[in-house]
Formats: structure tokens, C-alpha cells, sequence
């Protein structure tokens, strides 16, 4: 970063050469090039002093203690226009670089580093060789000779808008990575976290330290490789346009969590390099689990009562009472359940009535031949239901094999969940709905009994008329 009035970059002198008017490596007074003793073909002190200095990226300027000015590098001369010729050995920045009223304070303000410690930082507004003013931010320090008396000053300084835009970024990175209100994880290559924020931390069930260097797969049970085939994308390709809704199941102290995180990810670059050479993936995400269940839950409320109205329409125009019953389970069965039976009381037992299919899906129909007795054992929950005149729910046990728990009580051999609702109208029992599910389905659960209860009501109605009309 130093320029002198002999090679317009740097000094001549070799890192060794010191004559105290500058920082180390630096003389106040240039000189003409001196032998630094190097290896033969490699380049002399000086040329690698003047690489280093005109390759970094802050500005700088050197004093000696006159207040001469000894170095100046390439980023002083794009930040105000002045070359390092025309800078260097002149006296402080008076009728050049500062305005003549402001150039004493500021010149006393930069000297004043030489007798302090440490380092000191100031703003001033210099002047640009087009005429233009700029707003600079300074550090300057003190620069002691090999006899450890003040010899100059060096001051860095850059525009007080990039050092603001830096610090608000430094700012924005440690707010992130501390107390976001959403999980901030920062991945390498190998996809193993590397820095985990505490919003993170807690959706992933561990401490900050302990999650990190640890595979995905030791956090998330299932749907980890839509989140490892994620960020492999955006390494590879870079970021997705939209935030992307994963749902994946966490293993934790107290069993394991079904949740829905809404995710960016961003790919992460060294700016050192030419090149982008990938640090890794920046992963941000919110836990959205409660919004997208009432979400799921409204959609599927708005849908069931949809099919309730297309099943009252449709068996409001049939003749038959038990066509109509059967045509209102044909609609309640979209999307609710794979099976569904249908047993009448007839005196002390229960009678299959209609059913669909037992070994593919179809329409419920009534039972071929007529009704036929239920060989249900003790317990059943069928019968269960029929004594509670209540809801019953039940599923196949995690050690029970489901074909064999679903044989036992007389159901398709799929099955694995159950719910049985019980027929009423007019204050009688009639008999018991049971709707069953297969194994690659949830078990049924509060609002589907409440739903279920609500077909039940109306097939009941429509099974009573069946009833009445036999009679008449």
C-alpha cells in the first residue's frame, strides 16, 4: 500500500531497511534501491513490499514525522483520485487532499497518533482530485524508529459508507446467528452443521455446540433426503427462487415430532477468490407446523362438508332408503377411509348388511345373498360400540402382525385402523358403521370420529326409513 516519489508504487528500501520515518519496511526518506540480500531471482524486498501493500483492500497513507507523506497504494489513489506520484512528499493533506480551513486540526488529529498508544480512529471529509468531497473513517498509529523514538505515522482509511455497509453486515451475520426468530444453520460441503443459532437449536432438539459437526441424519428420522437432496442443489445450482415447505420427523429426548419447517437456503461463496469456490449452504427456516395442520385441517373440513352436500343431493333422488344410505358412505369414503361396513342389530347379534369389497377398493353395495349374521367375538369393538352407543377407536398394535389383527375381528386383511359408529335414530340402535384404513394410512383420530359420527346420523336416518317402509 505504499508508494514513493522514485518508483511511484513503494519505496526502494528492503524490509530490513528501516530509517524510522515510516511503518516497518518503510523509510520516510526514499533512497535508491539497496541489495536486500534475497535469493538470486527472487524479487527484491521493495517489489514484494509494494505487492503487499498496493494488493490490500484498505486504504493507506504514511507519514513521517515531519508529517511528510512517505507511502500512498493503489486503493488511496481509487478512494481520492491521487496517484502516488503526485501524493507522495508532500507535506500533510493542506490545499490537496483537506480543505486549507480544516487542514491544521486534521493534520494535528493524525500526528497525534505518533506519541499515543494504540490505535485511533477519526473521520474527516478530504477532497477528491475531481473536487468532490468524501467522508472518510481513519485508523491511525504510531510508527517508532529502530531506536524506539516516534518516527511518523501510517493511517488506514476507507469510506465511512463501505465501513458502515461492513459493519451493518458484521451486525446482520451475529444478530442471525444469535437471536433470530427463525433457525439460521450454516452447513458446510459435507453438509454437517457448522454454526447453529438458538432458534435452531431448539427446533433440532439440542444444544448449540452439541449439533455441530453431526450428520443430518443423526437429527431428522425421516425426510432428511429431501433436505440433504436440497442443499446439494443449491450447491450445485444455487439458490431456489421460493422458500420450500419440508416435513420431517425429529428424534428427541421425548419421543419423535412431526413438523413442517418453511426453508431459503442460500449458497455461500468466499469473496477472496476470483473464482466462487463454495463454503457451504446457508439454510434459514421457520417452524410452520401449527399453520400448515389448520391449514390441512380446513381443507379437509371444506371438503367433507362438500361431500356431505353432494351425498344429501344425491340421495335425496333415490327410491330406494338403502340405495340412499349406501350412495351417502360411497361419498363419505373419498379421502376418509378404504373400507367400510355396515351391521344392523337383529335382536341379540349384529348382521352384515352392506360392505364394500374385501379385496379391492369399490363401492359399498349391499351384502350378496342378503344379510348374514357377524361372527364377532367378545370385545369386538363393533360390539363395543353398540353397548357404549358411542365411537370407538382402534388400531393394530406396533408388534401385532396387521394381517392376522385384522382377521381376528373379521375385517378386510389390509386393515390396521378401525372406528366404529354407532347407528341411532329415533332413540334406538339400529346397528354400527365401521370404517377401516390400511397400514400406509394415520390412524383415525378426533375430528374423524366427529365426522364419522355425523355420516352415521344420516345413513342411520336413511336405514330407519328402509326399516319402516319393510314394514309398512
Amino acid at each position: 500500500m505504499g508508494a514513493s516519489r522514485s518508483s511511484g508504487t513503494t519505496d526502494e528500501l528492503g524490509p530490513d531497511e528501516d530509517s524510522g520515518g515510516g511503518p516497518p519496511g518503510c523509510s520516510a526518506d526514499p533512497g535508491p534501491p539497496a541489495d536486500d540480500g534475497g535469493i538470486p531471482g527472487e524479487p527484491p524486498g521493495s517489489e514484494l513490499l509494494a505487492a503487499l501493500l498496493d494488493g490490500m483492500d484498505a486504504a493507506l497513507c504514511a507519514f513521517d514525522a515531519a508529517g511528510t507523506v512517505t507511502h500512498w497504494n493503489r486503493e488511496a489513489e481509487r478512494v481520492l483520485g491521487w496517484t502516488a506520484r503526485e501524493a507522495v512528499g508532500r507535506t500533510g493533506f493542506a490545499g490537496w487532499a483537506v480543505r486549507r480551513a480544516d487542514a491544521d486540526e486534521v493534520r494535528a488529529r493524525l500526528m497525534s497518533a505518533m506519541d499515543a498508544p494504540g490505535r485511533q480512529v477519526h473521520e474527516f471529509a478530504l477532497l477528491r482530485k475531481d473536487g468532490g468531497r468524501v467522508l472518510v473513517r481513519t485508523q491511525s498509529a504510531g510508527v517508532r524508529g529502530a531506536d524506539g523514538q516516534p518516527a511518523g505515522v501510517y493511517c488506514a482509511f476507507s469510506e465511512v459508507h463501505a465501513q458502515i455497509d461492513l459493519e451493518r453486515a458484521i451486525a446482520l451475520s451475529e444478530a442471525l446467528l444469535e437471536d433470530a426468530s427463525w433457525g439460521v444453520v450454516l452447513v458446510d460441503v459435507d453438509l454437517r452443521p457448522t454454526v447453529v443459532n438458538a432458534y435452531a437449536a431448539r427446533a433440532l432438539g439440542g444444544g448449540r455446540t452439541a449439533l455441530l459437526g453431526r450428520p443430518l441424519g443423526e437429527l431428522v428420522v425421516q425426510g432428511v433426503e429431501e433436505l440433504e437432496a436440497a442443499l446439494h442443489h443449491v450447491l450445485a445450482e444455487g439458490a431456489p427462487s421460493a422458500p420450500a415447505e419440508l416435513w420431517v420427523t425429529l428424534r428427541t429426548a421425548e419421543g419423535e415430532r412431526r413438523r413442517c419447517w418453511r426453508s431459503g437456503f442460500l449458497r455461500l461463496a468466499s469473496p477472496l477468490t476470483e473464482e466462487p469456490v463454495p463454503l457451504g449452504v446457508g439454510w434459514l427456516f421457520r417452524d410452520v407446523t401449527a399453520a400448515k395442520l389448520a391449514e390441512q385441517e380446513a381443507d379437509r373440513l371444506r371438503f367433507r362438508t362438500s361431500q356431505l352436500h353432494r351425498a344429501a343431493r344425491t340421495a335425496s333422488e333415490c327410491e330406494d332408503p338403502m340405495e340412499a344410505a349406501t350412495s351417502l358412505l360411497d361419498f363419505a369414503l373419498a379421502g376418509f377411509a378404504d373400507h367400510v361396513l355396515v351391521d344392523l342389530v337383529a335382536g341379540e347379534r349384529l348382521v352384515r348388511t352392506a360392505a364394500t369389497p374385501f379385496d379391492a377398493p369399490g363401492p359399498c353395495l349391499p351384502v350378496s345373498g342378503g344379510a348374514i349374521p357377524a361372527r364377532y367375538g367378545p370385545g369386538h369393538p363393533a360390539l363395543r360400540s353398540v353397548e357404549r352407543t358411542g365411537t370407538v377407536r382402534t388400531s393394530a398394535g406396533a408388534g401385532d402382525a396387521a394381517q392376522s389383527w385384522a382377521s381376528e375381528r373379521r375385517w378386510p386383511r389390509d386393515a390396521a385402523h378401525a372406528l366404529c359408529a354407532v347407528l341411532r335414530s329415533r332413540g334406538r340402535t339400529l346397528g354400527v358403521l365401521t370404517f377401516l384404513r390400511a397400514a400406509n394410512r394415520s390412524a383415525f383420530e378426533r375430528p374423524d370420529a366427529a365426522y364419522a359420527e355425523t355420516v352415521a346420523a344420516r345413513v342411520a336416518g336413511a336405514v330407519d326409513l328402509a326399516q319402516a317402509t319393510a314394514r309398512t
